[in-house]
């Protein structure tokens, strides 16, 4: 079987996503997931004409005074009827603008004894001085969030102040993490002999942890047909995604393929021309989406990063589920890649990316240490000190 292009291979998962059901949550309960609908405004920003400042709604046709007090506007209650002229009133940051003034002398330049006040500095420069007016930051039905953002805490300020209390989003996902192999033994346990920590689930779960899922981990299942089929049949009744680590490539006691088969799955890809991650599948298990990752950390990690993070956008509503890259200047010389595109751990040190040794795929120090991963696209010629790179950023 030919390897699968990176970019195929991501189409054809995203290809099996089907959108999640939608609910209507508090804006709180929808940080990190992603608008269903296009959010308008139920009201216009600022409601009224409101002070900017601390200090005296006047009219600017009457600088520099004098005026006579006759009452106070405060932010939430205003002042009850309009200003008469050479009339002025106390007002008060974010407070409504009284009736019949236009303008604001900010309290630093004016004067006043008992009711009487005077303007002492340049006063307000226009009318309109120091009020911020009706609308200025939005009006009534514009468009606050556009369906397909992903919603953070300034979208929730923004549809807040528009009058909303919640907003439609889909449920999030529901993910089984199940790892598999002899070798494997609890966080923390001892390793005898050959054995190996389970880490690669808590790695998945941490990197899932701002992200819009449910996970479950199921722990290890040990390298035995019928128990990993089983462990799959289990989670397809629950979930909606299934993601294995260990088991995909093509050794004897690699299961994961032929006990999705014994579970009557539906294999879509398997082997991406990807370094690290190779040996990546994917595929459908009644109503649950299967991704198997390879057993490497470090391929394990990548493979999420570009396959199962995307897996969750797309099923989220997001509108351009794939990850983005940007542009690095190198600090070092890159041999010329082969015929799998290549995610090189990298730091950024003086502006400059650097790919350190160590890229081995089950060698976690270098992902540890990266700031982000360089894409080297299949079959480039050497790269030089200076040039340019695109960079998939981490963390």
């Amino acid at each position: 079987m030919s390897l699968l292009p990176v970019t195929d291979a991501q189409a054809r998962l995203l290809a099996l996503a089907s959108p999640l059901p939608v609910e209507t949550v508090s804006l709180v309960d929808a940080v990190g997931r992603w608008s269903v609908e296009d959010v308008l405004a139920r009201r216009d920003q600022p409601s009224h004409d409101l002070s900017a400042m601390d200090g005296y709604a006047i009219r600017y046709a009457e600088r520099p005074g004098p005026w006579t007090v006759v009452g106070e506007s405060a932010a939430g209650a205003g002042y009850d009827r309009p200003l008469r002229p050479r009339e002025a009133a106390r007002i008060f940051t974010g407070a409504p603008v009284p009736e019949g003034a236009d303008c604001v002398l900010v309290q630093e330049e004016a004067a006043r004894d008992g009711d009487r006040l005077s303007m002492t500095g340049e006063g307000p420069r226009r009318i309109g001085g120091n009020i911020r007016p009706r609308a200025m930051d939005f009006g009534r039905d514009a468009l606050l969030v556009t369906a397909g953002t992903r919603i953070d805490a300034r979208h929730v300020a923004l549809a807040g102040i528009g009058g909303h209390g919640t907003i439609a989003v889909r449920r999030r996902p529901r993910i089984a993490l199940i790892s598999t192999g002899d070798e494997l033994v609890p966080l923390g346990a001892p390793t005898p002999g050959a054995s190996l920590p389970a880490s690669n689930a808590a790695m998945l779960a941490a990197l899932l942890a701002d992200r819009p899922a449910e996970v479950r981990d199921h722990g290890v299942v040990p390298d035995d047909l019928d128990r990993i089929a089983r462990a799959f049949r289990d989670a397809a009744a629950e979930a909606d995604i299934i993601v294995t680590t260990g088991g995909v490539s093509v050794g004897a006691r690699d299961l994961v393929r032929p006990a999705l088969e014994r579970a009557g799955a539906t294999l879509d890809f398997w082997r991406v021309a990807m370094k690290p991650g190779k040996p990546l599948l994917a595929g459908t298990l009644g109503d649950a989406i299967v991704l198997g990752l390879p057993g490497n950390p470090v391929s394990a990690y990548v493979t999420a990063c570009l396959f199962l993070l995307p897996l969750i956008a797309r099923m989220g509503g997001a509108v351009d589920a794939l990850p983005k890259t940007r542009t690095v200047t190198l600090g070092a010389a890159l041999p010329a890649n082969g015929e799998r595109q290549d995610y090189l751990r990298a730091r950024i040190e003086n502006g400059r990316a650097f790919a350190p040794d160590g890229q081995d795929s089950a060698a976690l120090v270098a992902l540890a240490a990266a700031d982000g991963l360089i894409v080297r696209p299949p079959h480039v010629p050497p790269a030089e000190i200076g040039d340019s790179a695109e960079m998939l950023d981490l963390g």
